[in-house]
């Protein structure tokens, strides 16, 4: 709907640096240009024109997450291939396994960072952000795989039972890879919840189900050592159902995601601190949504009705600035100002209530 009261936080500022004074020297004209450039594909904000964008800083923060856990995971595979390669355990394998694989769903993740810190386009207007949710699919469906695996290796293992050598050996590689697993775990879904990203915490929940293989490995080498070739492959049953647990909490937290669901205490929030805002006599249609780890939202107030255009945007602007600040994640705020009706008035959104319903 068209109104004159909408604004866009996120807007450009047109000044001087659009159309440069003719003439300079070639190095001034040059860094005019570059000045441009650079202005028009960074996002920036009205108060930290100086400072590095918070969205931006989140998509580094998770970047350096998992970097850092891609090599911490990487060492521990590296690890426990050395005592795969000398005891010959088939069950420390499939855990070597798994912590390639969880380190390597740092790659799609980390793609999805890349993506969604690019400027948004005329097909892409509201940007890229969703690649974070389609790399939560991703990680789901890793997740997934692992715990069919898991389940496949230890009825395998029921039907064909195997010694295994080396026992004090595979029982420490089991223990490095529960640590490495349950670091990375919680390291991921600290930084994840901290910038609101969904699927680096469904990343972290992988990483700890792995976590969890590791533990099948080292009380199925404790079972080897008491003499019970069974042990091995009913724990893995066991950590089979754990993982299908971690998978249930991931699947839901990114298929929320995926399904613009937010938590009903940051509408709270919002509305509570628009109800407090000078001019504003009620607090109309309220949407947020996620786009990655960055929240939108879309709001109508209801203003007085022999308000001037200035002194409604002058209200809405104050309602923007305000939720920016009230509500974690949030990166920009379409507000749009209703007049309050008049005794006799029709509704002006009579006219488009027929697109609503259809």
């Amino acid at each position: 709907m068209s109104d004159p009261h909408r604004h866009h936080h996120d807007h450009p500022h047109p000044q001087h640096d659009e159309h440069p004074r003719p003439g300079g020297s070639p190095a001034a004209r040059w860094r005019r240009r570059t000045h441009r450039l650079a202005h028009r594909l960074t996002p920036h904000s009205h108060e930290s024109a100086d400072k590095l964008d918070p969205a931006l800083e989140s998509s580094a923060r998770g970047l350096r997450a998992l970097w850092v856990s891609l090599a911490v995971l990487g060492a521990t595979a590296l690890a426990q291939a050395a005592v795969v390669v000398a005891s010959g355990s088939v069950a420390l394998l499939g855990d070597t396994v798994h912590n390639t694989a969880d380190a390597l769903t740092a790659v799609p993740l980390g793609i999805a960072f890349v993506l969604g810190r690019r400027a948004a386009t005329r097909r892409f207007t509201y940007g890229y952000g969703r690649a974070e949710d389609l790399a939560g699919v991703v990680i789901v469906l890793t997740i997934a795989a692992s715990a069919v695996l898991t389940a496949w290796t230890a009825v395998d293992r029921l039907l064909d039972p195997r010694p295994v050598a080396h026992v004090p050996a595979v029982a420490v590689a089991a223990l490095v890879g529960f640590a490495g697993n349950e670091w990375v775990a919680r390291h991921r879904i600290r930084v994840g919840r901290e910038i609101g990203s969904a699927a680096l915490v469904a990343d972290g929940l992988h990483a700890r189900t792995d976590g969890y293989t590791s533990l099948a490995v080292l009380l199925g080498a404790g079972g080897a050592a008491l003499g019970l070739q069974l042990a091995d492959p009913l724990v893995g049953l066991a950590i089979t159902a754990a993982i299908a647990l971690v998978l249930r909490d991931a699947a839901r937290e990114v298929f929320r995601r995926l399904m613009d669901a937010v938590d009903p205490a940051l509408v709270d929030r919002a509305e509570q601190v628009l109800d407090q805002i000078p001019g504003v006599r009620g607090v109309g249609e309220l949407r947020l949504r996620w786009i990655g780890h960055r929240l939108r939202a879309e709001v109508a107030l209801v203003v007085d009705g022999e308000a001037t255009v200035r002194e409604a945007h002058r209200i809405a602007v104050t309602a923007e600035h305000a939720l920016l600040h009230a509500v974690p994640r949030l990166t920009a705020a379409l507000v749009h100002a209703d007049p309050a009706p008049s005794p006799g008035e029709a509704d002006p959104h009579l006219a488009i209530a027929h697109h609503a319903r259809a």
